[in-house]
């Protein structure tokens, strides 16, 4: 049981090191694209959930926001960045459900599915789904005039604009995360047989 505890606080601290790495080198973590970064940041958060659990795989989203929220005070990538991620309900909230949210669909699939690769790929693209719906969702609440201004298009076709990024970007990183997510947790797994 002691040791147990020990390979995954080991492992937890690996992640947690990786993910703030990831959230402040661009190409590590984000790509800019200089309109909104496309992340693949989120896939080690869903690792966390589905290696560690929901509660450890929150912790890493944690550290994701706050690392998201420094990058943005301190070396933004879009024009976006100073605006909207420097404010912590959706730079922070949005990344501590990601891992709740991966890690419960895991725990709940992993016992109707043998193939556990099924499991882990359903509960990295719920994962990929909850960070992107609320962030957008987050964004456009909150700060519908001030994106209308920096894409300099009408509040009334921000929804249309929102769900371009769904499709150039929500849709490539659910993608990214169902092929890679399962993948690294299998390995992680298979190593570290205390974590099962």
């Amino acid at each position: 049981m002691q040791r147990r505890k020990a390979y995954r606080i080991a492992i937890l601290g690996i992640l947690m090191a990786i993910i703030f790495v990831q959230s402040l080198v661009p190409f590590l973590g984000f790509i800019p694209t200089g309109f909104i970064n496309i992340t693949i940041i989120h896939i080690t958060v869903i690792v966390a959930a589905i290696v560690l659990g929901p509660k450890y795989g929150s912790i890493v989203g944690l550290v994701w926001g706050l690392g998201t929220m420094i990058r943005a005070f301190t070396s933004p990538t879009s024009i976006i960045d100073t605006m909207v991620f420097t404010n912590p309900i959706v730079a922070i909230l949005p990344r501590i459900i990601v891992g709740v949210v991966a890690g419960y669909v895991y725990i709940g699939l992993k016992k109707h599915f043998k193939n556990r690769l099924i499991s882990m790929g359903i509960a990295a693209a719920a994962g990929s789904i909850t960070n992107t719906v609320l962030v957008l969702s987050l964004m456009r609440v909150m700060y519908a005039s001030v994106l209308s201004q920096a894409y300099a298009t009408q509040t009334d076709l921000l929804n249309k604009l929102l769900l371009i990024i769904v499709g150039t970007n929500g849709v490539p990183e659910m993608i990214a995360a169902i092929i890679i997510a399962p993948a690294i947790s299998t390995a992680i797994l298979k190593a570290n047989k205390f974590l099962d």
